[in-house]
């Protein structure tokens, strides 16, 4: 069975301010002499490229659980980074609620 903290470390995210998500992903492809970030595929296993191109525009935050492999991939310090660790649905809104 899997216990309640690691269930909550999987669903946290990462927020970056605007630009730095993008400039963070940027990085560790220098960092980890990839050509591109479709290669960063080949070093990750459960992550898909569509997943990865949207974190790369900054459509969607990223989970903080690939936010540290990155980190480890690319030799970088996460604590170099000015982020906020939020809950997954730090944005959503209770349905059906009546003021």
């Amino acid at each position: 069975m899997v216990s309640q903290l690691f269930y909550n470390f999987i669903k946290m995210r990462v927020k970056f301010r605007k630009g730095e998500q993008r400039k963070f992903l940027k990085e560790v492809i220098v960092k980890a002499n990839l050509p591109s970030i479709r290669e960063i595929i080949n070093h990750l296993v459960d992550v898909k490229y569509s997943s990865l191109r949207n974190y790369y525009i900054e459509r969607r935050l990223l989970p903080l659980e690939l936010f540290e492999e990155l980190c480890h991939l690319s030799d970088m310090s996460k604590d170099n980074f000015n982020v906020k660790i939020i809950d997954e649905h730090w944005g959503q809104v209770k349905g059906g609620k009546k003021k």
